[in-house]
């Protein structure tokens, strides 16, 4: 079984961050960067389903099937994440943690399987580490510790 991590440390509280992560006005803000897609029904409530809904490829229908299975806000959010119709769900696990100077963000994701599991894998993390390293970081900047938006921000939700 494949599984992939992407940590970052952000120089504020975790209840931004994980407003940031977790209000549906902001999600689409960093998860649309790249190729990641945008969010549609999404909502912290355990039993929540959602997808994400992005451009589609080649042998991919470009949506992601999703359920939200645990929440202990601001510390985890954990969802399914199926990406292919029929496929077994991997589970997308959201981390915070307090620190001095802010908060240490980990970005799970496990349960691939296969050699197309390991390929899938290795893709998402590619993706996640650029919206967690440039998109995220920008949400955070413009967002106020109640996840208001600055009215100066440039940020706008990809379509």
């Amino acid at each position: 079984m494949s599984e992939f991590r992407v940590t970052r440390d952000y120089p504020y509280p975790a209840q931004r961050v994980w407003r940031a992560l977790t209000d549906p006005g902001l999600v689409p803000l960093w998860t649309s960067t790249g190729q990641g897609g945008r969010p549609e029904g999404f909502s912290p409530t355990v039993g929540n389903r959602f997808r994400f809904v992005a451009k589609p490829t080649m042998g991919w229908r470009g949506i992601v099937d999703c359920e939200v299975v645990e929440v202990r806000a601001p510390h985890l959010l954990r969802y399914t994440w199926v990406g292919d119709e029929g496929d077994k769900p991997s589970v997308v696990a959201y981390r915070l943690a307090p620190q001095a100077g802010g908060t240490r963000f980990t970005w799970e994701h496990t349960g691939f399987t296969g050699v197309g599991g390991f390929a899938m894998s290795r893709l998402l993390k590619s993706v996640r580490e650029k919206m967690l390293t440039d998109a995220l970081p920008a949400v955070l900047r413009d967002i106020d510790d109640n996840g208001v938006l600055s009215r100066t921000s440039t940020l706008r939700a990809e379509g």
